[in-house]
């Protein structure tokens, strides 16, 4: 006897639908939202070409969360930080909070940034626009650097330091750290085109 399965029984963490909207034409091939209960594909996507466009969003940002220091390598504790963030911030908004997540993605991700050029002994700064891979990796990697400073040395847990720094980048918030560094990345690339 065969069961069958279909993608409407399936949800993030058991509890979280990835029936969201991708309001950035650039970041909507490149934010995975394929449902999945367990957001751990153990590496499969790594030795292929744009591989890790394949990786659930939710993964994407576990990942992020096992940066050098204190979490490297434990893929369980990320995982357990995240699935407790995606609870807080469903309390606060009364949102899907994978929803939340694609917004604070799209409005911390930078459209240009600056790359130095070479040329004859003397060094230019030029602005060039930023492929969508890397402007979703940018604002992984600048909400989890937000999160983990406000709660290092600090009574806060990481859980709600990173639904705050979520909930402020979906919000286009000044005070959230993602926000505030893709300002300064465009800013200096306006000044050095």
């Amino acid at each position: 006897m065969a069961y069958e399965v279909s993608n409407l029984d399936i949800k993030v963490f058991g509890k979280w639908d990835t029936k969201v909207e991708v309001r950035d034409p650039s970041l909507k091939k490149y934010i995975n939202l394929m449902p999945v209960y367990l957001p751990h594909t153990g590496g499969r996507h790594e030795h292929r070409r744009f591989g890790k466009a394949k990786l659930p969003i939710v993964e994407r940002l576990i990942n992020n969360l096992m940066r050098p220091g204190r979490n490297k390598g434990k893929k369980m504790l990320a995982y357990n930080i995240v699935n407790t963030t995606l609870d807080i911030i469903a309390v606060k908004t009364g949102q899907n909070p994978i929803q939340v997540l694609v917004r604070a993605i799209e409005n911390a991700a930078p459209r240009e940034e600056v790359t130095r050029i070479m040329y004859g002994g003397i060094v230019y700064y030029v602005a060039v626009d930023v492929s969508p891979q890397r402007r979703i990796d940018l604002a992984l990697r600048h909400i989890v650097t937000g999160a983990k400073d406000a709660s290092f040395n600090n009574p806060k847990p990481i859980e709600e330091a990173l639904a705050e720094e979520i909930i402020a980048a979906a919000n286009n918030d000044p005070k959230s750290f993602a926000i505030r560094k893709k300002e300064e990345i465009e800013r200096i690339a306006l000044s050095s085109r």
